[in-house]
């Protein structure tokens, strides 16, 4: 399988060498290209977290506009343990799907969970819990009931509250189960 790699010439006893597209990088670099291109062929899936440790342990967590299921992540795991050799490093690698109470941290996450039920926490106001009722590339808008004193008279009446926010204000925001 030459996807991933490029053709380099070298002029040494007259030989054609075939050399990964991913020689002379370091760890990460690799990683990251070989992930790169394993979400390029599925592009349904998207990253949410990449995380590398010093003892070269891999931690990748995916989200996908479907969901993720068990064979995305043995494909994108593939993808990437195939391409490095043993020999040179050594590693472990874990690709795992968000879970349901993860905190959402891309657009993607937000716009898939339009019509669900999200607890969004905002600096130096009060935790919000209400219907994703919207979600675009600039902003989101939550719909929630809420009881209010009357304006005339004793009681209180249930009023539909709306919040449009911006990405830069929201601090965490989880789905409700």
């Amino acid at each position: 399988m030459y996807i991933f790699a490029q053709i380099i010439e070298l002029i040494y006893n007259k030989r054609r060498l075939l050399v990964p597209f991913f020689f002379g990088m370091n760890f990460r670099s690799q990683v990251e290209t070989l992930l790169q291109a394993a979400l390029e062929e599925d592009k349904a899936l998207f990253l949410i977290d990449l995380k590398i440790g010093s003892d070269n342990s891999i931690h990748i967590t995916l989200d996908g506009d479907q969901g993720v299921t068990l064979k995305d992540c043995m494909n994108v795991s593939r993808a990437i343990e195939h391409n490095i050799d043993r020999e040179e490093h050594d590693f472990s690698l874990e690709v795992a799907s968000a879970g349901v109470g993860s905190p959402l941290q891309n657009i993607r996450q937000y716009v898939n969970n339009k019509g669900r039920k999200l607890r969004i926490e905002l600096e130096g106001e009060p935790t919000i819990e209400g219907t994703l009722s919207d979600a675009n590339e600039k902003e989101i808008t939550l719909t929630w009931k809420q009881r209010e004193p009357k304006p005339i008279g004793k009681g209180k009446t249930t009023v539909t509250k709306n919040k449009t926010l911006s990405y830069d204000e929201v601090i965490n925001a989880k789905v409700l189960v």
